[in-house]
Parts: C-alpha cells; sequence; structure tokens
C-alpha cells in the first residue's frame, strides 16, 4: 500500500474515537451510532473534493464557492457517513494497526516523499494541520475500511462455472490476441538539401537497395546486409523491428506486407527517408485464448463487475442497521441528495 502525504492528509478519515475538547466546542453536524461528524470534519473533506476535482481551483467570488461546495457536499457527506460505519464495523471485527505496521508505512511516506527524519515528517504534518496522532488514526481507518470491503464484500463473491462459461462464450472478443509481426529491414537513405532531392543520388540508393535485395534472394544473411549496409538504426540489432502489433504499422507499410509469410521480403519500397527492404521475421495472427487458460481472467471480470453492487447492497445493510441523528437541516438534505445521485448511479 502506497502513501504519499498529501494523498492521506487530503482525504481526511473520521475520528471515531471519543470526542475531544476540540470536538465539543466544534459544531457537529450528524451522530452515527453516537459517533459524531463534525464541521471541521466536513469542512475538511470538502477542500479535499474540491482540489481533486480541480487542483487549480480559486474561486473568484463567494458565489462561485458556493456553487462549487453546493456540487461536491452531497457526496462528501454520504461518504463520509459511510466510511464511519466501514470504521465501526472493523472495530466491531477487531481490526486494529499494530505498531510495526504503522511505522512501516511511516517509513514508506517518508521515503516516497524524500523526508530524511521523524522531525522533517512531523513538520510536514503540522503544515496540514496534523499530528503523528492524527496520522495514525487516519492510516489505521484506511486499513479498517479496506479490511472491511476485503472480509464483507471481496471474500463473499461467488462466481458459478456456468457464469464463467456463459461469460467467456459472449465476451470472447476480450480474450483475443492481436496480430503481431516482428520484421527486420534495411533503409538507405536519399540526401535531401534546401534544394530538395538529387535526382541523381537518388538513383544511387535504389540502385544501392535493389542490389542488396539481391543479395538477399541469393541466400546473404538479412542481419549481416542490415549491419553492413542499412541506415536506420536497427543496423545495430541486424535492421530487427518488434514485434509490433500489425495496427501500428502505417497503412504503406501494411499493404507492403499484406498477404506475405515468415521468411518473405517485400520489393525495395520508396519511403520518406528513401529506399526500404522488410523482412518478414515472425508472424503471428490473432488468437483467442482457450477457456481454461483464460479462466482466471474471466472470474476477475465477473467478480469485478458483482463488486461494486454487493458493496452498495453491504452499506445499505450497516445503514439500515444505523441510528442516525442529523443535528444540522442542511447537511442532511446534502446528505439526501447524495443518496439520490448515487442511486441513479448505473451500476456495473
Amino acid at each position: 500500500m502506497k502513501y504519499r502525504i498529501l494523498a492521506v492528509v487530503g482525504v481526511v478519515m473520521l475520528v471515531a474515537a471519543a470526542p475531544s475538547a476540540k470536538d465539543i466546542i466544534e459544531q457537529v453536524l450528524v451522530k452515527v451510532n453516537g459517533e459524531i461528524i463534525t464541521k471541521s470534519d466536513l469542512e475538511a473533506r470538502q477542500i479535499a473534493a474540491l482540489r481533486q476535482k480541480n487542483p487549480n481551483f480559486r474561486p473568484d467570488s463567494d458565489t462561485a464557492l458556493k456553487t462549487a461546495l453546493e456540487e461536491v457536499t452531497p457526496g462528501v457527506i454520504v461518504e463520509a457517513v459511510d466510511e464511519l460505519l466501514m470504521v465501526q464495523r472493523g472495530k466491531e471485527l477487531g481490526y486494529t494497526m499494530s505498531t510495526e505496521q504503522f511505522n512501516n508505512i511511516v517509513e514508506n511516506i517518508k521515503k516516497e516523499n524524500k523526508i530524511e527524519n521523524d522531525e522533517q515528517l512531523q513538520a510536514a504534518l503540522k503544515q496540514e494541520g496534523m499530528t503523528m496522532a492524527d496520522l495514525r488514526r487516519q492510516l489505521e481507518h484506511t486499513m479498517m475500511v479496506q479490511r472491511v470491503q476485503q472480509t464483507e464484500v471481496m471474500q463473499k463473491l461467488q462466481v458459478t462455472d456456468t457464469e464463467l462459461r456463459s461469460y467467456y462464450d459472449t465476451h470472447k472478443d476480450e480474450f483475443g490476441t492481436t496480430p503481431q509481426v516482428t520484421l527486420r529491414e534495411i533503409t538507405v537513405n536519399v540526401p535531401v538539401t534546401a534544394q530538395g532531392v538529387n535526382v541523381a543520388q537518388d538513383d544511387d540508393a535504389k540502385a544501392k537497395a535493389e542490389d542488396v535485395r539481391k543479395r538477399i534472394l541469393a541466400g546473404e544473411p538479412f542481419a549481416q546486409l542490415a549491419s553492413d549496409f542499412s541506415d536506420s538504426g536497427s543496423k545495430a540489432n541486424g535492421g530487427l523491428v518488434g514485434p509490433l502489433s500489425k495496427s501500428d504499422l502505417s497503412e504503406e507499410l501494411q499493404k507492403a506486407i499484406s498477404g506475405l509469410k515468415t521468411g518473405d521480403v517485400t520489393p525495395v519500397l520508396r519511403t520518406g527517408r528513401g529506399y526500404q527492404i522488410i523482412k518478414i521475421e515472425t508472424l503471428q495472427d490473432s488468437t483467442t485464448k482457450p477457456f481454461e487458460d483464460a479462466k482466471s481472467e474471466v472470474a476477475d471480470k465477473i467478480a469485478n463487475g458483482k463488486r461494486q453492487g454487493e458493496y452498495e447492497k453491504f452499506l445499505t445493510k450497516l445503514r439500515g442497521e444505523a441510528i442516525i441523528d442529523w443535528k444540522n437541516d442542511e447537511i442532511k438534505k446534502a446528505y439526501e441528495v447524495g443518496m439520490q445521485k448515487q442511486g441513479s448511479q448505473p451500476q456495473p
């Protein structure tokens, strides 16, 4: 799990412990099973959401700020309540973060942010209004949410053999390989001056390319001739290029090699740089991965498709069992709007 300081502090997890003195004098917006979300909690999340939506957001008026907050607040408050419910479930299951786990994550944060010691980390956290205790609490909450998702959702996603086969049969195009080709090339450049291409030099380059092709057809190794005569950078590798997807080739080159088989050589081709000879080194047509080989990939695709639906079912269960006591009517309305929007989102 990777953490960066800005990522960690940008998405502020809820303080699920007993209210501190600071919380007591703050405005409480809602109690969820007795635990509070304060105005400061919400504001920190709103700032993070605005930054995520537009890192360069700078409202030019109070009206612009109000509009922006109205857009993000419904989703923010729904997310805040859901995360608190997940953290509470994690505590019920006995999930905690050991000191060793926390120290390992802190070391990763320091390494990724090029922070040399704890003092520098504490200074960086202070700039964001945080302490090491805040950081640990937030990281522990993140861990709890992830473990609850794994235990309560991911491990319960069952995929039957019938579903596997049905998905594979109706989505075979997802398990196909793209046609690929590996080439060898020899390029003979034509000098270009301010006056354009000299006809005599063009003729000489073409004659040289034709002579090289004759030697290829006579049996001389293509790789050696590429090393000796090619003006392309691939000469260092015997002219080898690829493997490449056929769709990545220019239309002209696709036409030039159309119908050729492994080992075949094109005629001398005119290019923007001069003249070129292409040999088909290997050719792989499109194939479809057999069902048995694709089985684990199919299972992942089906599970991913089910995951959001199962996660919403789990959250619906937690919400239904929760005692949610709203202390602010505007935020309650924002929550209801957020729930309506969430319900209108198409499921994967």
